[in-house]
């Protein structure tokens, strides 16, 4: 650990521990150093909490800095209730088996919360996903995204052949589903999703925002159910 990411954690923790006041006056002491060791010692887990603590911050500061743009879905690109007043984003993947396997998560936090809205964002970061993504967002153009999105993962193939047959078990008009998903509106949609997700620090996907609260991997049910409460509370 670097002298610098130190301090700043030693000032953290000894804001913590002794009130902001209390630690910059015990640090002109000259006495800091030696006895946050000695407590560090005795207590390893709270510089982790600590680090945690921040890191958590850091992660609400930067969705903070994202604004309102981060919960306005490309439309119809929502599961859920449009117009709830609970919201999950996920960012996701045709070709992520973690993906296909949230998505029953998702379904049942849905069907238990008429209040949620889960804001998808296509994030096409495996090869050949995009074709997919592009055809998700299609989709929503035609107030069927979700058909297709489950159709999609069904068929468990992110290839042409596979887009192909899930847009017509969605029962899309293919016609225009092939132009909307050659449109510059798709390409500005899915360049803003990755801005969101580098933005967001995210690495892979499945990943969700649960309020202001960012998460990675398929968490499961509880997990983000206990988010959205959270979140919420």
């Amino acid at each position: 650990m670097d002298n610098g990411l130190r301090s700043s954690l030693l000032t953290a923790l000894l804001a913590l521990v002794f009130g902001f006041l209390g630690a910059a006056a015990w640090s002109l002491t000259g006495l800091a150093d030696n006895r946050t060791r000695s407590y560090l010692i005795e207590n390893p887990t709270v510089l982790q909490d600590v680090a945690e603590a921040l890191a958590q911050q850091q992660s609400r500061d930067r969705i903070a800095s994202l604004g309102e743009d981060l919960y306005e879905p490309f439309p119809g690109a929502v599961i859920g209730n449009p117009q709830g007043s609970r919201t999950l984003v996920e960012f996701t993947d045709y070709n992520c088996p973690y993906c296909e396997a949230s998505l029953a998560d998702v379904v049942q936090l849905v069907e238990a919360d008429p209040e949620l809205r889960v804001v998808m964002r296509e994030w096409p970061i495996f090869e050949g996903s995009e074709e997919a993504a592009r055809m998700a967002l299609a989709a929503a153009l035609q107030g069927k995204y979700r058909a297709f999105h489950e159709a999609m993962f069904r068929i468990g193939a992110a290839n042409p052949g596979g887009v192909d047959a899930a847009a017509r078990a969605a029962g899309l008009d293919l016609a225009r589903a092939r132009e909307d998903a050659a449109s510059e509106r798709v390409s500005v949609e899915l360049a803003r999703n990755l801005t969101f997700a580098r933005s967001l620090g995210f690495g892979g996907t499945p990943a969700f925002v649960a309020g202001d609260i960012p998460v990675e991997g398929a968490v499961g049910f509880d997990r983000l159910e206990e988010l959205l409460a959270q979140s919420h509370s």
